[in-house]
């Protein structure tokens, strides 16, 4: 994961569809290397001197398309996988009910076949371009605007997902592969779909925004291609700037989530005793389990707790995560694999409700759902994807609806579901009567149509969202209603608020308010250790703990460093890092030979740089070990600003400066507007004496993001260390405006004004920036 000081500046689009649902969110590349179709350049590989626009094309293509399942059936036999075509003689019915699901579409070679989008002449007018599709040859052309902001043709060479849209691929340099900004909506027409829309229509991005379908934030190879395709490997190579990402299989296939077939195969024609049969996961944790009808009308597992391996591996790609190794580890601790996010802005409001886009498991972890032993093949048909009954009947499996599906429940009328429309009008003592989903698992729209439903399976608190601001549930229904009038509603319902499962909003509303107040952090301590509160609840308490490096705060952290679930155990080391490392050298040392990749990782960074003379002899050995391991997962995505500022940061922490700062900017040049690594960059020619380097560097960084705080603010320091204190007062001030709600920024700023005008200052009045 991130290092602390790494901040998310730039939101990202993600390029998935819901049952592929992937995560993290970084990728790589220069817009302005994009080759467009039509583009002939004598340097081009493979083109010829004087070649038609089709030829060119052909080239780009060739030389960035990912080799097929086909090509790859070798490699893909040697690494254990055989491909879902094996699997359908002895597994017909899953077969057959897998090859309907978007798992099985979730990306193909763009055909007659696959292709939905209507690329027959169509036309498309945005930011003040026309935009064509059009189908030529047996071929799919899109003729947009490139990284030169002009028109160019593109061949789309895959298909991305089915429904409620469908995506497309083209080529571009070094292996790329680039989701298109243009979208085919596959709804019914009497639904708003079949046409053609861009995924930020709203908006006007152009060439060279982060936004743009040239960027990184669309780029398949990282952003994309684990999750809809099968046994990933990224395969990027960074003094080559080039990748050779491969798969086993094109679609989410069986071996997705089973792991590779051909220990199976083996087991099938041997028959030898093995209670695994070859298989490098089970999913067995709904054999045998019952499900009891009690009094109150909810069901009750009757087996022992879930394993929770089911619901890990849907997680690997039904999460917001960053990937720490590839491929997917089957069987292994989810976090061998991947760094969950945890319930942090802008992820997640304050009550865990999904906020950006964050898939499922985060969610549902939240959940007395999962917390009670409910899996997702319990509501979910795996193979087919699809929810094992329709409306409230997937809930009334477990909850009985003569106690739930009433008026004395829902305290709507029995009668139609809601629509926002419907309910406009309506009236606490009788509105329409909403599905279960309505109330308990709020909606979201992404990508312009896709909605999705938050999985913390939540009681509406109507008087949450009066008193803290957060979204009402209510609101999706009745939308020109206050929060003040569903909590009123509520109230006289029941006699009293709502209550529900999870507890910790006003905790964590506080704790993003104001993070460092004593009372806040000893709620959070006490929520840390509360085992009734949902794992991810927990680990984000933990987290928050960083900012108040108390006594009182690592003791709570020490018990933490032991607890059975690595997600507490990494997110108490992360904390850590706000304690000096010495201090805190031996406490965190037995987690760099954790069993976990995730907590060995983390446990490095944290120790990265500590006085080897705080450890024993052993414990600097796993260091050692733990680091290696540490840089690899940034070196995996070393197409990427973020992992490169990562290895920045280990690299200075670990003497060695050269190559901290090779690592700085090369993470300037795949994102020039990456502010941390600036600021970052900058603090590590002041350690060596190069201050004039940093001034020009955060100069330039300033001219680029003139309205970014931390760079004002890091100029502004930076030239006060060279003596250039009058110059220095504007950059600070600016950054003191910028963010009233830093108070370092205005502290500062505020003490530059004192030091350099001991009387009233006339100049540089002070401004009014709100708390001090």
């Amino acid at each position: 994961m991130a290092d602390p000081r790494l901040v998310r500046w730039w939101p990202i689009a993600v390029v998935t569809l819901a049952l592929a649902g992937l995560v993290v969110w970084r990728a790589p590349t220069s817009a302005s290397s994009l080759t467009p179709a039509d583009t002939s350049t004598a340097s081009a590989p493979g083109a010829k001197p004087g070649a038609a626009h089709g030829d060119a094309a052909e080239a780009s293509s060739a030389d960035a398309t990912p080799v097929s399942p086909a090509e790859r059936s070798r490699e893909r036999a040697a690494a254990g996988f055989v491909g879902s075509d094996r699997c359908a003689p002895c597994h017909a019915e899953e077969h057959a009910a897998w090859q309907g699901s978007q798992h099985a579409r979730a990306m193909q070679h763009a055909s007659a076949a696959s292709v939905l989008g209507n690329f027959e002449g169509a036309r498309l007018h945005y930011a003040g371009q026309v935009h064509r599709f059009e189908h030529q040859d047996g071929k799919y052309w899109v003729t947009t605007d490139g990284p030169d902001g002009q028109l160019h043709r593109y061949e789309v060479l895959y298909t991305f997902g089915v429904e409620p849209l469908q995506q497309y691929l083209v080529a571009g340099p070094g292996g790329r592969l680039q989701a298109l900004p243009f979208a085919w909506d596959s709804r019914p027409r009497a639904r708003g779909g079949q046409r053609w829309y861009h995924l930020h229509e709203r908006d006007s991005v152009r060439a060279g925004d982060v936004l743009h379908w040239t960027a990184a934030s669309q780029n398949w190879n990282h952003m994309c291609a684990e999750c809809h395709s099968t046994h990933v490997t990224k395969g990027y190579d960074a003094a080559a700037d080039r990748f050779t990402t491969t798969w086993s299989e094109i679609s989410v296939g069986c071996e997705g989530c089973h792991g590779g077939g051909a220990r199976h195969l083996d087991w099938t024609k041997a028959r030898a005793p093995d209670p695994s049969k070859g298989l490098e996961v089970r999913f067995d944790e709904r054999q045998n389990a019952t499900w009891t009808r009690l009094p109150s009308g909810t069901a009750q597992r009757g087996k022992s707790p879930s394993s929770g391996t089911e619901s890990a591996t849907c997680a690997f790609c039904h999460s917001r995560r960053e990937t720490l190794s590839q491929p997917l580890r089957h069987g292994a601790p989810l976090l061998d694999s991947v760094a969950l996010e945890l319930l942090t802005e802008p992820f997640y409001t304050s009550d865990g409700v999904m906020s950006d886009e964050v898939f499922t498991y985060g969610s549902f972890q939240q959940s007395k759902m999962a917390h009670a032993g409910v899996t997702c093949s319990d509501c979910h048909e795996p193979h087919a994807g699809r929810l094992r009954a329709e409306g409230n009947g997937v809930c009334a499996s477990c909850h009985d609806p003569a106690r739930f599906d009433v008026p004395a429940h829902h305290h709507h009328a029995a009668s139609a579901a809601a629509t926002p429309a419907a309910s406009a009008s309506a009236t606490p003592s009788a509105p329409a009567a909403p599905r279960c989903v309505d109330c308990h698992m709020p909606a979201r729209t992404y990508m312009g149509v896709d909605v999705r439903h938050d999985h913390g399976f939540r009681v509406p608190r109507p008087d949450l969202s009066v008193r803290l601001g957060i979204p009402s549930t209510c609101a999706d229904c009745h939308g020109q209603k206050p929060a003040s009038w569903a909590a009123d509603a509520v109230r006289a319902w029941l006699g009293r608020p709502a209550q529900g499962y999870q507890t910790y909003t006003e905790v964590f509303a506080r704790a993003r308010t104001a993070p460092g107040d004593p009372a806040v952090v000893a709620e959070l301590q006490q929520l840390a250790t509360d085992s009734a509160t949902p794992a991810i609840a927990r680990a984000t308490a933990l987290a928050s703990l960083r900012v108040a490096p108390t006594a009182a705060s690592l003791a709570v952290l020490r018990s933490a460093l032991a607890d059975p679930d690595p997600l507490l155990r990494r997110a108490a080391l992360g904390a850590l890092g706000g304690y000096d490392p010495r201090r805190i050298a031996a406490v965190a040392a037995p987690l760099l030979a954790d069993p976990v990749l995730a907590v060995r990782a983390e446990a490095a960074r944290v120790l990265a740089g500590v006085d080897l003379g705080a450890l024993s002899e052993r414990a600097a050995q796993n260091l050692d070990g733990a680091l290696r391991e540490y840089i690899a997962t940034q070196t995996l995505h070393a197409d990427r600003a973020e992992a490169q500022n990562n290895l920045g940061l280990v690299f200075t922490r670990t003497g060695k400066p050269r190559d901290a700062e090779q690592a700085y900017l090369a993470a300037l040049r795949i994102e020039p507007g990456y502010v941390p690594t600036y600021v970052n960059l900058a603090d590590l020619y002041r350690e060596f004496g190069r201050d004039v380097d940093g001034v020009a560097l955060l100069r330039r960084g300033v001219a680029r993001l003139p309205e970014q705080a931390e760079l004002l603010h890091s100029l502004g320091l930076a030239l006060v260390r060279q003596g250039h204190k009058d110059e220095a007062l504007g950059p600070l001030k600016r950054a003191a405006e910028l963010a009233p709600e830093q108070p370092r920024f205005q502290v500062v700023y505020q003490a530059a004004l004192a030091a350099l005008r001991p009387s009233p200052p006339a100049a540089h009045a002070q401004p009014s920036l709100g708390r001090p």
